[in-house]
């Protein structure tokens, strides 16, 4: 048997379900789908050049599930440049580089004030986003002219008021890329 409403209430009831549903579901991918691409990413950070092809591909895979979430868009756009490590032809080095920058740009393009809520991790999609950004933007080559902008995007995350409420995980690879960028800053 079907429960009969009127339209403007069972329109009413739909517009209500459509936001639940797209407010939760258009800006996280299941914890354990991110859990295990965010694994190989940190894996792939830290120099094991084996896990940066499977770290691009799984995040390439979440945001094909999520195209509009900028969380997955700049740790995809940091792996794909990661890939760079991975050859010896200049122009591919150049290729994957600029894919990837392009990438974490357009997923900065993105972010909205919904995005200071948590979106993955555990932390704000808008202080994750940034700093994926900020920590491949200050690995790039200097020729590419992204330092500086690096240090202001890891300057925003350590300024945000968002930041005292993140995981202490996150404050303290913040904390200690922004001591790194001290001591190696002319």
């Amino acid at each position: 048997m079907f429960l009969s409403l009127s339209p403007k209430l069972s329109a009413g009831l739909l517009a209500v379900a459509s936001a639940v549903l797209f407010s939760t579901a258009a800006h996280a991918v299941p914890e354990a789908q991110f859990q295990s691409a965010y694994v190989q990413f940190t894996q792939a950070q830290s120099g094991d050049s084996a896990a940066i092809d499977k770290a691009a591909e799984s995040f390439a895979a979440l945001l094909a599930t999520e195209p509009a979430n900028p969380v997955l868009m700049a740790y995809a756009g940091a792996a794909l440049s990661m890939r760079a490590r991975t050859t010896m032809l200049p122009w591919k080095k150049m290729s994957y580089s600029e894919d990837g920058m392009a990438q974490i740009d357009k997923a900065l393009a993105m972010l909205k004030p919904e995005h200071n809520a948590v979106v993955q991790n555990g932390t704000p999609g808008a202080l994750e986003a940034r700093f994926v950004a900020a920590s491949t933007f200050l690995a790039v080559p200097g020729f590419m002219n992204r330092s500086a902008r690096g240090a202001k995007l890891l300057d925003d995350v350590l300024t945000s008021p968002l930041f005292v409420q993140a995981p202490e995980g996150f404050r303290n690879a913040v904390q200690q890329r922004a001591a790194q960028l001290k001591t190696t800053a002319p």
